[in-house]
């Protein structure tokens, strides 16, 4: 649909025959545009937030050459600029186009058309330009997302048919990129598995950034064998040397599989602690052994916890994003207590296996987000962990 309302015209002209006949030729032809007139560069830069074409000539009392243009592109506007040249300035004008204007006019060689459909052409390239320069910035923003994807949400190590692995991840709002949030499974030689879902404080690429640093150092040191607490302490001297700012904490969850899937054992570094499921019913572990979390104090410690696992258990650990979401019409926020009462009111209308696993995690997201009136505004990890029935 083509517009009706008028082309806000710029004109930065010092000369007064020259401004005279810029308003003849635009009314030679009745041109649709609300003009405006700067006789400076300075008095230019105050009005150029209103304008959607700027008609600049290059000969200014405060600027020479191309520094005038220079200064109006360091400018944060959407405005279109056409150059003005005069007949011994032309080349000046084709440089002026190389710097960044639109295109450029040679003042005697003008009619009132002519000046017109220079002018709707500036302001439609300046349109296209600013059209590429978004679809290019999307384009970095879904690499980026892309590249922190493989870092935050990795392949667990999971080789065997005994346990089943469901994972979901959510940013928080309509936001592109990830935040903190990290999770990963590995699964020893001897048939140990351990895994550990974290959350670093904040959000952004650096947030993120950070979250992929303490995951990939994780996996390292567990396939190293490390115990699990020497791994908590050097994840937390990795968090102190490695995070951008002073106070930045993470919070873990990490728990022990034994190789006969009859009990887990969990560590907690100031995260909730994981929801044990078995049948219609949910069981909330215990915190007495629940420690600070990494990057608090130096001289912090952590325990774990033996939780015994009967047969057809199922483990959920998730970040605090999908606890504290919000209940419409409610004050508080949806909290542990009603996301058991939401997990047990699904109970009997589950899928067979080994559809279970995937509906469980999906209907809980989306009754949350129900809840919470749209999308989280925390980032989100779930993990849900199953010992496979026959």
């Amino acid at each position: 649909m083509i517009s009706t309302r008028p082309v806000r015209v710029l004109l930065v002209e010092d000369d007064e025959g020259d401004a005279v006949l810029v308003e003849a030729l635009l009314e030679e032809v009745d041109a649709l545009v609300e003009l405006t007139r700067a006789r400076s560069l300075q008095e230019a830069e105050k009005l150029l937030p209103h304008a959607d074409c700027v008609l600049l000539d290059l000969g200014l009392p405060d600027t020479t050459g191309l520094d005038g243009l220079r200064r109006l592109l360091a400018l944060s506007s959407p405005a279109a600029i056409l150059v003005l040249t005069g007949l011994t300035d032309e080349r000046q004008g084709t440089m002026a186009v190389a710097a960044g204007a639109q295109d450029y006019l040679v003042k005697d060689q003008v009619d009132g058309a002519l000046l017109m459909r220079g002018i709707r052409y500036a302001v439609e390239r300046k349109h296209a330009e600013e059209t590429t320069r978004q679809l290019r910035d999307e384009q970095l923003h879904a690499a980026e997302k892309t590249r922190l994807e493989r870092g935050l949400l990795p392949s667990p190590i999971m080789h065997g048919e005994d346990l089943a692995l469901e994972t979901r991840y959510r940013p928080g709002g309509s936001r592109m990129l990830l935040g903190g949030d990290f999770f990963d499974a590995v699964r020893l030689s001897d048939g140990t598995l351990q895994v550990i879902i974290g959350d670093v404080c904040g959000h952004g690429p650096d947030e993120a950034a950070l979250g992929v640093c303490l995951r990939i150092a994780w996996r390292a040191l567990v396939l190293a064998e490390q115990e699990p607490w020497r791994v908590l302490r050097t994840l937390h001297q990795i968090l102190v040397h490695e995070r951008h700012q002073p106070g930045l904490f993470t919070t873990v969850c990490m728990l022990t599989i034994s190789p006969d899937r009859r009990w887990a054992r969990v560590y907690l570094a100031g995260h909730p602690e994981p929801m044990l499921l078995v049948g219609d019913r949910v069981v909330e572990l215990p915190r007495d052994r629940a420690g600070l979390p990494l990057g608090v104090l130096a001289d912090s410690t952590w325990s774990g916890l033996d939780v015994p696992l009967p047969s057809g258990w199922s483990l959920m650990l998730y970040t605090d994003g999908l606890v504290e979401g919000r209940v419409v019409g409610d004050p508080e926020r949806l909290g542990s207590e009603r996301l058991i009462s939401l997990i047990e009111g699904m109970s009997g209308s589950e899928p067979d296996w080994p559809r279970r696993q995937s509906w469980l995690l999906d209907t809980l997201i989306s009754k949350v987000e129900e809840l919470n009136g749209g999308e989280l505004d925390d980032d989100m990890a779930v993990l849900l962990l199953s010992e496979r029935t026959r």
